[in-house]
């Protein structure tokens, strides 16, 4: 009678090689997955830092009010030198005065 050996057999070696195979195939197939998604990550965050703010707050005003102050204190000044020299009544200084200021 033979004796028969003790080992896994062809059979045994060929499932082993085919799982191995198997799972050498899809590690591969996740590591390429992981490195497009990683390169993809890249390139949306290329593509945030290039591009302009979606939202950028209004500039703040330029300051109008300070140049009509200035005009209406020069206003006020050439009144007052009016009045001074003679050329305008008190109640006309008043007048001139109230209709700058508004009131």
């Amino acid at each position: 009678m033979r004796r028969r050996r003790g080992g896994v057999g062809l059979l045994g070696v060929a499932a082993v090689a085919g799982v191995a195979h198997h799972a050498g195939t899809k590690s591969a197939q996740a590591q390429a997955q992981e490195q497009a998604q990683n390169q993809e990550i890249a390139d949306l965050q290329a593509q945030q830092a290039a591009a302009p703010p979606a939202y950028a707050p209004p500039a703040a005003p330029a300051a109008p009010a300070a140049a009509p102050a200035t005009d209406l204190t020069s206003q006020i000044e050439q009144l007052a030198a009016l009045h001074t020299a003679g050329v305008l009544s008190d109640e006309e200084f008043a007048a001139g005065k109230a209709k700058l200021l508004g009131g």
